[in-house]
């Protein structure tokens, strides 16, 4: 077997240990982390995801996101769980390609669809494969928390229910603190916005995640809503196709005296420290970060993947793309810093 090298300097090569068949169109994929890589692969927070660069014979790669169905403090190792699509490249070729011993280039964990304590009352919901980096919240939740956690999971029928087992024996050990709604349409037929809003409008204290396909997340959205749940509670993962290469460095053009001489100032709080920092009108704040050898946390440059996702605390941005964020994300002040340019003279942002 040829030994694989990363493309860039973020990504490290993962071996799989173990290929777990979940559902006849679903796979786990559990990664050995070697011992130089356990912090960043075991200190990831749930909800997160792994990128991953697929080989393709028409461009070279493919890059893909998969959400972690582990959770730190609960999995030894990392597990991501692919579900086939009829017309999904990438997660064909890691169901039919990745066994044991397979080695493929992954960039670390990233993702913003994390809660930000985990002793705070949950209202989980999933459709399908969307059970993936909720599963993952889940189980942290239930291991670091001590508040009630309540899971609304629908599926096509029985036979659909990714972690079906898995869901069962939580729901045994924590049964004074989950509970668990499974919705089959099969039996039940599509959820209305209307049936949701009544189930969900018990619980419109907790803090709502969400995942799962668009006309489900629509009916959702319109159901929390009329449960009277507030945006700022209402939490979404977006994902969207990478067309470009997360895997490659980035290359850096040297800032202009004129850039320089129109260049807005911002504060940056990124891992408990500020930074003070030039930022050109046409330069992301991730390029600016990384010109001055910042740690910035991105992944695909595209706005589509949410891994740079940050708060705009003062100031103005305009964004070319807002593919990552929903509507609530926006409002809450989010912003992605692959997509934003300054549109006032001086701004504070925090990671």
């Amino acid at each position: 077997m040829t030994e694989l090298t990363p493309h860039g300097s973020r990504s490290v090569i993962l071996t799989v240990a173990e290929v777990i068949d979940e559902t006849a169109d679903a796979r786990s994929v559990v990664f050995e982390i070697p011992d130089t890589l356990t912090e960043s692969f075991t200190d990831y927070k749930p909800g997160q995801f792994l990128t991953l660069r697929i080989p393709s014979d028409q461009t070279g790669s493919v890059a893909r996101c998969y959400s972690l169905a582990s959770a730190p403090g609960t999995d030894k190792l990392p597990k991501v769980t692919v579900k086939r699509t009829v017309d999904g490249y990438g997660s064909n070729w890691v169901c039919d390609n990745l066994t044991a011993g397979a080695q493929i280039e992954v960039l670390p964990p990233s993702g913003v669809f994390t809660p930000k304590e985990l002793d705070t009352e949950l209202l989980l919901i999933a459709a399908g494969s969307g059970v993936t980096p909720v599963m993952s919240i889940l189980k942290a939740a239930l291991h670091g928390g001590s508040a009630r956690v309540t899971f609304f999971y629908a599926n096509r029928g029985v036979d659909d229910v990714i972690f079906a087992d898995e869901l069962r024996e939580l729901q045994q050990a924590h049964a004074d603190r989950l509970t668990v709604i499974h919705w089959l349409e099969s039996l039940q037929g599509l959820p209305s916005h209307e049936v949701l809003a009544t189930t969900f409008r018990p619980y419109s204290e907790h803090a709502a995640y969400m995942c799962g396909p668009g006309p489900f997340m629509d009916a959702v959205h319109k159901g929390l809503a009329g449960a009277g749940f507030p945006h700022h509670n209402v939490h979404t993962e977006v994902y969207n196709s990478l067309s470009g290469d997360p895997f490659a460095d980035v290359e850096l053009d040297e800032v202009s005296e004129a850039e320089d001489a129109e260049a807005a100032t911002v504060e940056v709080e990124l891992d408990g420290e500020t930074h003070s920092l030039r930022w050109p009108r046409k330069r992301s704040l991730v390029d600016i970060m990384l010109a001055a050898g910042l740690d910035a946390p991105y992944s695909c440059q595209e706005g589509e993947c949410g891994s740079c996702a940050c708060t705009l605390s003062e100031g103005t941005v305009e964004m070319e793309n807002t593919g990552a964020l929903d509507p609530e994300d926006i409002a809450d002040g989010y912003i992605l810093g692959c997509q934003a340019h300054p549109t006032s003279d001086s701004l504070k942002i925090e990671f």
